[in-house]
């Protein structure tokens, strides 16, 4: 079984182990040992523990070369050592200590791809594209990402210290530490019978946790349109996000993944016996912090045509980490395939473009002017086929709130609410 990782700072680990794979025993008939390239690893290994200005013990330079060789192949590949696969196996294990944020090497730059919702980080005001240059007195650069993961470590209730590059401003954060829970999914009503479901990151749990929200909504009211939000989800358990999209569409290819390797070929269908919401109309958003999984739910969902992708450009990580454990007690996280849509797109590097750019802006509505409404005229007439009518203090004013608070959901109510109007009741 494979599947996605994303690093967060002590953060939940966006990866399914795969358990069937280990490192390939050496087969001398089939490959030469590269004799000469080991003789030069050898007189590099020996010249640092003669010469180097530390002293350093054998183990420590072995580790330094192993790191080096595998995070020199790209930005999501990682040697481990035995200590570290233990800290890793922590961060996979439920509820965590942090801050909450996953972060990405862009360019050699730690960066923020997104904090996670009403975590310490979102609550301080980290946001995505923020890069990350200290972690209290240490410097980032050069640090591996488990390495920085394994710094940001602490106690519930400690304080770590951030320094912050945003547009060419260092700014400074201190934020506590606290227990971020396991929970991925909420939901609410937004009116006219459409449905608000927000997901936050992808867990093992969280398909299971998309079933029995829609379940609860549906128990309340038909759902005449659902809006998906998976701004600023940095993926997650790949698994998580092929069931939400098969509880929405009810046949077809979902995901496959594709590499050298046949471990590293596989196929996610959608079934009937999974879908619960298969005609509903709905607006999936989207924004730069989605990442990874997120994209694979909404590459899917543009493909079957299920539904309406909109908000920004994603944020393109569509590769597939696979952690191979060594017999030493170490572990490879090895970059082994790229993942793609339905229709053959590629992710990698080049996001999910919507169907309708929105971007994040703020609206000014016009507020406090006086108006009246004809109701409210002294001898006027009554309606015509006697329907109910409306003064002046029954116009909806949550409509303009929801505009100026967050104005990319705002034009997925309006889009839905005018979708409406069009279906066959």
């Amino acid at each position: 079984m494979v599947a996605i990782k994303r690093h967060l700072i002590l953060g939940v680990s966006a990866l399914l182990l795969n358990q069937t794979w280990a490192a390939p025993e050496p087969n001398t008939e089939s490959a030469p040992i590269p004799l000469a390239q080991i003789q030069t690893f050898v007189e590099t290994f020996e010249t640092i523990s003669a010469g180097y200005v530390e002293q350093l013990n054998d183990e420590a330079i072995l580790n330094k070369a192993l790191k080096g060789m595998v995070s020199s192949l790209d930005p999501h590949s990682e040697y481990l050592t035995k200590a570290e696969v233990q800290d890793f196996d922590d961060q996979t294990s439920g509820n965590y200590a942090g801050i909450g944020v996953e972060v990405e090497m862009v360019e050699h730059k730690l960066t923020v791809v997104s904090p996670i919702d009403d975590s310490p980080a979102a609550k301080a005001g980290i946001k995505a594209g923020d890069v990350i240059i200290r972690i209290d007195k240490q410097l980032v650069s050069g640090m591996s990402l488990q390495e920085v993961v394994n710094l940001m470590r602490g106690k519930i209730g400690s304080s770590v210290l951030l320094d912050v590059d945003r547009d060419g401003q260092i700014k400074q954060y201190s934020i506590k530490r606290a227990e971020i829970e396991d929970s991925s999914v909420s939901s609410e009503w937004l009116g006219n019978d459409i449905a608000y479901i927000r997901i936050s990151q992808f867990l093992g749990n969280s398909a299971r946790e998309f079933r029995e929200k829609l379940e609860a909504l549906q128990a309340e009211s038909e759902i005449k349109g659902l809006i998906l939000d998976l701004r600023n989800n940095p993926g997650g358990v790949l698994q998580s996000a092929v069931g939400i999209v098969d509880t929405m569409v009810d046949d077809g290819l979902i995901v496959y993944t594709d590499g050298r390797h046949e471990y590293s070929k596989s196929q996610f269908k959608a079934s009937q016996a999974g879908t619960m919401l298969a005609s509903a109309p709905l607006v999936v958003l989207v924004n730069e912090g989605s990442a990874s999984a997120s994209e694979v739910l909404a590459g899917a969902i543009q493909d079957h045509q299920r539904g309406l992708v909109l908000g920004t450009e994603t944020f393109g990580k569509g590769s597939v980490q696979t952690v191979v454990p060594l017999s030493s007690g170490a572990a490879v996280k090895l970059t082994t395939a790229l993942y793609y849509t339905p229709n053959g797109r590629s992710i990698q590097a080049q996001g999910i473009m919507p169907d309708m750019v929105i971007p994040e802006a703020k609206v000014e509505v016009e507020k406090g002017r006086f108006f009246i409404k004809e109701a409210e005229l002294k001898g006027h007439l009554g309606n015509g086929t006697g329907g109910k009518e409306r003064t002046s203090s029954d116009v909806d004013s949550k409509l303009n709130e929801l505009a100026m608070s967050d104005f990319q959901l705002f034009q997925a109510l309006s889009i839905l609410q005018s979708a409406q109007q069009f279906l066959v009741k």
